[in-house]
């Protein structure tokens, strides 16, 4: 069983060295709802969630909307860990994969072959897995001979599609995306969507953060809307798409 609890979580940024900019603070607390708030010695910290209270659970397909700078990313950064909340309580129970930055890692230096090694240590799995998902993920990704080539030397339709053919050794019981992913030509976005599609089905829970409407519609069976870093609709797909997108 997968779950994932937050209870009276926030987040707090520091943003440092913006001592006795008070026109530029005065500015970002308009922009940003009045969340930044003085550190001790002139520092200051941005209040990016704000008292954040979520229940996930198995069979849960979750949508997050919301407009740029509410959050979405965060909410995502803190269920993934890569963010842990200032204050309040997280707990996750099951395995994670976030599909948020498939090039984070990445040596430009290195081949598409030793790439594939070294993001899939930072995926968390071992040198004898990836060799036992090499060949198949080098098919996946139709490379062929330019597997052996400087990954600087790809297009960027070609970086994507190594990348993302990382991710079929990927079986997380919680699998997170911002926005959904556009990969490739035509042929192998069809192939990449069709293996989503599936991953998205096996996994017990899935939370996608994304400003289209129609993916949140298909997807999700249920969507929190957030604004200012907080929570103020955690309803039925239908429910919130009708207050949010209308």
């Amino acid at each position: 069983m997968a779950k994932i609890s937050i209870v009276k979580a926030n987040v707090e940024i520091p943003i440092f060295n913006i001592k006795n900019r008070s026109l530029k603070s005065n500015f970002m607390n308009y922009t940003l709802g009045k969340k930044i708030k003085d550190f001790k010695g002139g520092n200051f910290s941005v209040m990016v969630l704000n008292n954040i209270n979520l229940v996930l659970s198995d069979g849960d397909r979750v949508g997050i909307v919301g407009d740029n700078g509410a959050g979405k990313s965060t909410l995502l950064r803190l269920i993934s860990g890569a963010y842990y909340p200032t204050s309040g309580l997280l707990d996750i129970k099951g395995s994670i994969t976030s599909l948020i930055n498939l090039s984070c890692g990445v040596d430009y230096e290195a081949t598409g072959r030793e790439n594939i090694f070294i993001r899939s240590a930072l995926l968390g799995f071992k040198k004898k897995e990836v060799e036992f998902y090499l060949d198949k993920i080098i098919e996946f990704s139709e490379l062929g001979k330019f597997i052996d080539m400087p990954f600087r030397t790809y297009s960027s339709g070609m970086q994507l599609r190594l990348l993302f053919s990382i991710c079929i050794m990927v079986q997380p019981e919680i699998l997170l995306m911002d926005e959904w992913l556009a990969i490739g030509d035509e042929s192998f976005k069809i192939k990449a969507e069709s293996y989503l599609r599936n991953l998205i089905n096996e996994t017990k829970i899935f939370v996608i953060a994304s400003h289209s409407q129609e993916i949140i519609k298909n997807l999700c069976n249920r969507v929190i809307w957030i604004e200012n870093g907080q929570i103020i609709m955690d309803e039925s797909s239908e429910k919130v798409c009708d207050a949010y997108f209308k």
